[in-house]
């Protein structure tokens, strides 16, 4: 069965099953980042861009991390480092290397590869404020992981902005 009866009266079990409220900033965090990764698939499915496999693995595991208490680990816990992000910055350097410079706004809907790009890059900018308030609020978010959603909004962009050669 998918049921499980035990989130009906409005909470939700972490890694580790400890029980939070599903208003817990917490899971509005791993929420926004699951929101995140379905419209990057939609957006894998109209482009057929490789790297998004990567972005889609990248995102499960930070909500992994997310859903896992603060100062608890778990055997093979992902992590994300400098590598993550380096990865990310040179694939945002070798779409960057192909634009012409930017000159006005881009606004979302050349075509339906440019809106569902943007769409990713304004969910991922709201997981980003979502982070840095639960962060504000005394929840552990590691520096990689804020790094890591900063430069993936800045992918999305370029992204969005390179969909006449795709």
């Amino acid at each position: 069965m998918i049921y499980t009866r035990t989130g009906d009266k409005g909470c939700t079990a972490l890694i580790g099953g400890e029980r939070i409220s599903k208003s817990h900033l917490r899971l509005e965090c791993y929420g926004t980042l699951d929101e995140l990764n379905a419209f990057t698939g939609r957006l894998k499915c109209l482009c057929k861009v490789s790297f998004l496999d990567k972005v889609q693995k990248t995102l499960f595991d930070i909500g992994a991390i997310l859903a896992t208490p603060d100062g608890k680990k778990w055997n093979n816990m992902p992590s994300i480092n400098e590598t993550h992000i380096k990865e990310l910055e040179n694939e945002i350097d070798k779409i960057s290397s192909t634009l012409e410079p930017l000159k006005s706004f881009n606004v979302p809907g050349e075509n339906e590869v440019n809106a569902e790009a943007h769409v990713c890059r304004t969910v991922c900018r709201r997981a980003e404020r979502i982070l840095c308030n639960a962060k504000e609020n005394g929840i552990t978010i590691n520096d990689f992981v804020m790094i890591y959603i900063n430069r993936l909004s800045d992918y999305f962009f370029v992204l969005a902005r390179n969909v006449k050669t795709l």
